[in-house]
């Protein structure tokens, strides 16, 4: 029987801004590590490999050194052989100690990939943002299937599976022969020092071939303010009409920022702030800072979709950590949207990705999503490759 040949490529810095409010990795990676960010990346492909664990003695993996997947697919007890090398470097703890970190650069991974070329792969896994996206792209372009695990802050482009888990349900289909077809995906990225100034600039550059899974391949991000501007002024109106004496998390997009214009009050766009009694109490809080500052006392958390994938959890808002949502609870959850960003999803369910699999299970149901003045839908949260082993 022939072996499966797997290119995998984790990309170690992936994410590493997203829980200190840095809002992307890109050149601050040492800024990231002092302010108390850990490395999520691995632990995001892990979740993916997990899936498909049972059939590792059908797989060959080929990748990087390291935490670029060497040691994690070792870990794991996978066949691997390593085709790029590169060093760790020192980094310095949030109180200045010394440690070892993996800073890779853009170079290594599209160095990696040139390597994974000769390599005759069946499939190119990888775990990273839209810069890793757009690092891949420049080597790959169209010549080889490949599919993203989401581990980045900033994720518009289409190559990435809705979560790490459905990544490994969507290799599990391809070991077991099912029939899968390919479709291209956009490649995109944004500025990230634009982005974290609050200006969103995307950009198409080009694209790469995935499984053509829809259940479990996002969707490119639309972007955009809302243009119909009074359902969002009667979004907030209805939400400022039930506001209580606690404390609100209010987190990053146009929908909700809808609310802190109604109140007057300065919003990070692209961040995290923390209100009460119509006033600030916190702007652009980290995932620490929201914990510290939320611990035994009642608070509600006010979300909205990424426009055209449904996330609600996992995508440019990584300070809402597991630990938070299950600190503030489902039923406190406060989900914003307007019918024309609903409909848009054409009936696919709203999709979590917290980084915790037992969390994301726990939060799947039913919610009244408020679309405008006393005027609610019941819409599901249901991440689809969660019914799938």
């Amino acid at each position: 029987m022939k072996r499966f040949r797997l290119g995998l490529i984790i990309n170690p810095l992936a994410g590493l801004g997203g829980s200190v409010g840095l809002k992307g990795s890109d050149n601050v990676a040492q800024l990231a590590i002092e302010k108390g960010a850990e490395p999520k990346a691995n632990l995001r492909m892990e979740q993916a490999l997990a899936v498909i664990e049972p059939f590792k003695d059908q797989i060959d993996i080929i990748t990087a050194s390291g935490d670029m997947g060497q040691n994690l697919a070792q870990k794991m007890g996978f066949t691997v052989t390593c085709v790029h090398s590169t060093a760790p470097n020192e980094t310095l703890t949030p109180d200045k100690q010394p440690q070892h970190h993996q800073l890779t650069h853009a170079r290594d991974t599209q160095l990696t990939v040139e390597a994974l070329m000769n390599e005759s792969l069946d499939l190119l896994l990888f775990a990273g943002g839209d810069g890793t996206a757009r690092d891949i792209f420049a080597v790959v372009d169209d010549a080889l299937p490949v599919l993203g695990v989401p581990a980045g802050v900033k994720i518009h482009s289409g190559v990435y599976a809705i979560t790490p888990h459905a990544a490994g349900v969507v290799v599990n289909m391809l070991l077991k022969g099912e029939l899968v077809s390919l479709m291209t995906a956009d490649v995109m990225d944004i500025d990230e020092q634009a982005f974290r100034q609050g200006t969103v600039k995307a950009k198409r550059f080009g694209e790469m071939l995935v499984p053509a899974e829809p259940r479990y391949i996002q969707a490119v991000k639309m972007g955009g303010k809302e243009v119909d501007e009074l359902v969002l002024a009667d979004i907030a109106a209805d939400v400022i009409n039930q506001m209580e004496d606690e404390l609100y998390i209010i987190g990053s997009g146009s929908t909700v920022a809808a609310l802190m214009e109604e109140l007057n009050l300065d919003n990070t766009l692209l961040g995290v702030d923390v209100i009460q009694n119509e006033q600030v109490v916190a702007a652009d809080v980290t995932a620490k800072q929201l914990l510290e500052l939320t611990t035994n006392k009642p608070t509600k958390l006010v979300i909205t979709l990424i426009g055209g994938q449904g996330h609600i959890l996992g995508r440019g808002n990584q300070q809402l950590s597991p630990e938070l949502i299950k600190q503030v609870g489902k039923d406190n959850i406060i989900i914003l949207a307007t019918k024309t960003k609903l409909k848009a999803l054409e009936g696919r369910p709203l999709i979590v990705d917290s980084g915790d699999p037992e969390l994301d299970s726990a939060l799947t149901g039913y919610y009244k999503i408020t679309t405008g003045y006393h005027d609610y839908v019941m819409y599901q949260v249901a991440n689809p490759d969660l019914s799938e082993s």
